[in-house]
């Protein structure tokens, strides 16, 4: 006998799914295409590229993309007030940010998740300490507490990974407690715990692999957040120091030329706002691919 056809809204219901799955594998794919590209770009232009960022040209200033410039080369994304070429300064920028994002998120990320697994583990006054230094954190503009570190620490880029590991572990501690909390009950830890695993062993060995995928999600959503802030302070002079190219200050340079030399400004805005929308919605795909409920549903 053959089986029965499955009924119509089942089909509907199959077709969907492969639909959803099929977007959420898009959402992933074009994002991280166009975060490879940026990301090669800043490592492999600034090597073979034939202009310095920091180089001054000043028989070349402000001239618009496409321009020959005064030594014979063509500025493809156009100069800025002192004749460094725009391009090689968004890509070395770009390259600045993406180590700043990277550093920040692997420290504070370290940080925020062990404390996370300390205070959902153990509870009791450890928690209630943690977790009331995190919410006078969050109390606190994250923006206004990164200039007020910086101011104290001074410019660089180091400083400015402090600065941005201090504003974000919270983050990551808040999510890996609440994911301790939901899995102390699960049978398998319980009978981790009933064989004789000791503390450290339940939260490296049998915990931590089950925060990892919000870990992950909370990671790429707040990527974006750490370069935009990295941009804000060097935007406002507390960020890298004088002399390091950055998306920030490159924006700040051509505040004063929107009206005759939009470019300075728009170009490097625009990188800035292509790799925000890239990690958010990169963010938001994992969320939608790790989240068993959203599969489910």
């Amino acid at each position: 006998m053959t089986a029965p056809a499955p009924a119509p809204a089942v089909n509907a219901t199959m077709r969907r799914a492969r639909r959803a799955r099929r977007g959420v594998t898009v959402r992933i794919v074009v994002p991280l295409v166009v975060i490879g590209l940026i990301v090669v770009g800043a490592i492999v232009v600034p090597l073979v590229y034939q202009y310095d960022p920091l180089q001054a040209d000043l028989l070349s200033r402000l001239k618009p993309p496409g321009t020959v410039t005064s030594e014979g080369g063509t500025a493809i994304l156009g100069t800025d007030q002192i004749g460094s070429d725009l391009f090689a300064q968004i890509m070395a920028g770009a390259r600045v940010s993406l180590l700043v994002g990277v550093a920040t998120l692997v420290i504070s990320g370290i940080v925020g998740v062990l404390l996370g697994l300390l205070a959902g583990h153990f509870g009791g006054w450890l928690d209630a300490a943690l977790m009331r230094i995190a919410d006078i954190q969050l109390a606190f503009p994250s923006i206004l507490l990164a200039i007020l570190v910086a101011s104290v620490l001074g410019q660089g880029v180091g400083n400015i990974i402090i600065v941005l590991s201090i504003s974000n572990w919270v983050v990551f501690a808040r999510v890996a407690r609440s994911q301790v909390l939901g899995l102390k009950s699960r049978e398998y830890v319980e009978a981790a715990r009933t064989l004789g695993a000791g503390n450290w062993h339940l939260m490296f060995r049998t915990l931590l692999p089950g925060c990892m995928a919000p870990v992950i999600v909370v990671a790429t959503t707040q990527f974006a957040q750490v370069i935009l802030t990295e941009a804000s302070l060097s935007f406002l002079g507390v960020g890298v120091p004088l002399g390091t190219p950055s998306l920030g200050s490159t924006i700040y340079n051509g505040t004063q030329y929107l009206s005759t030399a939009w470019w300075i400004s728009t170009l490097p805005g625009i990188v800035l706002v292509i790799l925000m929308l890239a990690f958010g919605i990169l963010g938001d795909a994992l969320r939608d691919k790790f989240d068993p409920r959203l599969r489910s549903a």
